[in-house]
């Protein structure tokens, strides 16, 4: 009878158990849908119960492919559509103009600020950084940096971003045309050299040394670079905090990775603060390129910033500032090795300044408004940061007519956006003119790579110029093909940014001048 008894009472307790845990499930899912019913009406890809689209972006970003699964999306469900991370909602853009009001306005007015989520995972890159900030946190580092990056402030640094744009035509002569060359990763150690330079005062020359921290290898820290920039997009889509502590493979590598960069960069960041702290005249071992570098200005003036920040935020334009414009610039001479109708007319442009200017310098470079046309067109088409951003709203927004709900995940797919067929006309054709058009019809084409309002990209005016200049010269020195041809452009993968899977490999040939 006992026996009995004790049965009944468990299966009792097993079924008030699972009912209660249905219970629970089922009031939560209610909560979610009546919370997010405005968005009911939007297009959806499919879903998985529970998961919702976890699934396929899971997969996606295994595959370093998020970009082409919001791409994909974007074309099969329309401009604006809804996917679900889990119980959560992200409505996802593709209208330029809509995509730029919604951030400038967003952004002014408070209605929507990056997600909890997003900056949790920049900031467990190295530590916090000005990208993983809102509000006053985000302001004085903005603050502090924004006046190194203005176009007045950069063009001191001309010399020294031509120093490392001849470099590479240094180097594309002596292997042209003997083999080919991986574009790529000569134009990622061109962009890093570049702000190695600025940042910590490391010198462009790859010959050359300093004393005050280590040598810059580029290839090491762009591999530890590449390590932690995906596992901040593995975080940004759903991976915990906490699995970075288990002993899996990518677990590892990120914290050899991290060790690596914080080495590299540690004795410089101390010198810097030791510089803070006393006369730099008592430092006579330090050189001009160091004492003149942002890392020891920023140091100097914001007094908030420690070792750990100044790592993390060093880490953060050391990213920032290599793969943007280096896989631009390769997908740049990629599509001008298809268009030889540009190519010509972009080199005769650069051939008229060399004979006006006597060479490609900051003098010249407002008379390459071509060049710069071809790189924004470039950039329309391959948006090398599209699929890695998203904000959050801080309460009921409208959208093109629809409510969005408080705690509505909102992101945007650059590459659809950039082929929008009612505001870029022939959108899959490579034409740099429109960017020059001064008809009603097109003087106000959105250019929205950089991004929008008070958080547009800090280093938008150094990496044109970095890349017009670079681009010039290419052009005044040499012919070039694709080994691959248009597979090149088409076989695209994703770490943080997009890149071509190939590493761009091309036949460089020196110009014939007869």
């Amino acid at each position: 009878m006992l026996q009995a008894y004790s049965s009944s009472f468990l299966y009792l307790a097993i079924f008030l158990s699972v009912t209660g845990i249905a219970a629970t499930i089922g009031w939560r899912w209610w909560k979610q849908n009546n919370k997010y019913k405005s968005l009911q009406s939007l297009p959806c890809p499919p879903k998985y119960w529970l998961l919702g689209n976890i699934p396929q972006i899971l997969a996606a970003t295994k595959q370093k492919k998020i970009f082409q699964l919001l791409f994909d999306w974007s074309q099969q469900l329309g401009p604006m559509y809804v996917m679900w991370n889990g119980s959560r909602p992200v409505v996802v853009l593709s209208k330029p103009k809509v995509i730029e009001d919604t951030i400038v306005n967003g952004m002014r007015d408070g209605s929507l600020i990056r997600s909890e989520r997003l900056c949790k995972a920049w900031n467990d890159i190295s530590g916090p950084i000005m990208i993983g900030e809102t509000g006053t946190e985000w302001q004085w580092r903005r603050k502090a940096w924004n006046s190194e990056f203005t176009s007045s402030s950069l063009s001191k640094y001309g010399e020294i971003i031509n120093q490392a744009c001849k470099q590479v035509i240094e180097t594309l002569k002596e292997t042209a045309p003997s083999k080919e060359v991986q574009a790529d990763p000569l134009f990622v150690e061109l962009t890093m050299r570049v702000i190695s330079c600025l940042v910590l005062g490391i010198p462009v020359d790859r010959n050359s040394t300093s004393h005050e921290g280590p040598s810059l290898e580029v290839t090491k820290v762009y591999e530890a670079m590449s390590i932690v920039g995906y596992r901040f997009l593995r975080q940004a889509i759903g991976e915990k905090i906490w699995m970075k502590y288990l002993p899996t493979k990518n677990s590892l590598d990120y914290w050899k990775a991290r060790r690596y960069l914080e080495k590299f960069l540690t004795p410089r960041v101390d010198l810097a603060l030791r510089m803070r702290e006393q006369d730099k005249t008592e430092l006579p071992q330090v050189s001009p390129l160091f004492q003149e570098s942002m890392l020891v200005k920023i140091a100097a003036k914001e007094p908030k910033y420690n070792r750990k920040t100044l790592i993390a935020e060093s880490v953060e334009l050391l990213i920032a500032g290599t793969d943007t414009t280096a896989h631009t610039l390769s997908f740049t001479i990629g599509e001008l090795s298809l268009n030889q109708r540009v190519f010509q007319q972009a080199r005769n442009i650069v051939d008229q300044v060399w004979q006006n200017f006597g060479g490609i310098n900051t003098q010249s470079l407002k008379d390459l408004a071509y060049i710069r046309a071809i790189l924004k067109e470039t950039l329309r088409l391959y948006s090398v940061a599209s699929g890695s951003t998203s904000l959050q709203t801080q309460r009921d927004i409208v959208i093109e007519g629809k409510v969005i709900p408080r705690g509505t995940g909102v992101s945007w797919s650059m590459l659809a956006a950039g082929r929008d067929p009612e505001v870029y006309a022939n959108p899959e054709e490579f034409l740099p003119e429109r960017w020059l058009d001064k008809s009603k019809e097109t003087s106000s084409l959105p250019m929205i790579d950089f991004g929008s309002g008070p958080h547009r990209c800090l280093g938008e005016h150094l990496s044109m110029l970095e890349a017009t200049m670079m681009l010039a010269l290419l052009l005044r020195y040499f012919d070039w093909e694709l080994v691959n041809g248009r597979s090149s452009l088409k076989e695209l993968q994703q770490n943080l940014l997009i890149y071509p899977l190939d590493k761009m490999p091309v036949r460089f040939q020196l110009r014939n001048w007869e």
